[in-house]
């Protein structure tokens, strides 16, 4: 999916000082798996793929994570950058994505109700 514009401005006014540069999820998407072996080996997947530059990897999945931070959430965000002929001819090798590695068991969990709390913790948080 897509950023919304009105969330992109948000999110950029709260967290980045207006720096749009810093926003890396305007295009998403989100994969779900019965377990962590399985996100494990798409994790891999995606390391080893030669089209694809692996921006950033956060962990929420790691006990050591905070997860207070996300409202208690877990998942892993993979912020990845393809490079091909085709997004090269075009322009858009440098823009950055993000796929969203989820657990069923945790997606369950995330429905419109738990989404709408997620949002109001993130406003009390200015984020």
């Amino acid at each position: 999916g897509v950023k919304s514009p009105g969330r992109a401005v948000e999110k950029a006014t709260r967290s980045y000082g207006q720096d749009f540069s810093h926003i890396t999820d305007l295009c998403r998407q989100s994969i779900y798996f019965d377990s962590v072996a399985d996100v494990a080996r798409c994790l891999r997947a995606i390391g080893s793929d030669p089209e694809v530059v692996v921006v950033r990897v956060k962990n929420r999945l790691d006990p050591q994570v905070d997860s207070t931070v996300s409202a208690g959430f877990r998942n892993v965000l993979v912020n990845l950058r393809v490079v091909t002929s085709e997004t090269l001819e075009i322009g858009v090798e440098t823009h950055v994505c993000e796929v969203q590695l989820i657990l069923k068991a945790m997606a369950r969990i995330k429905n419109d109700e738990g989404h709408r709390r997620y949002i109001a913790f993130r406003n009390l948080r200015g984020e």
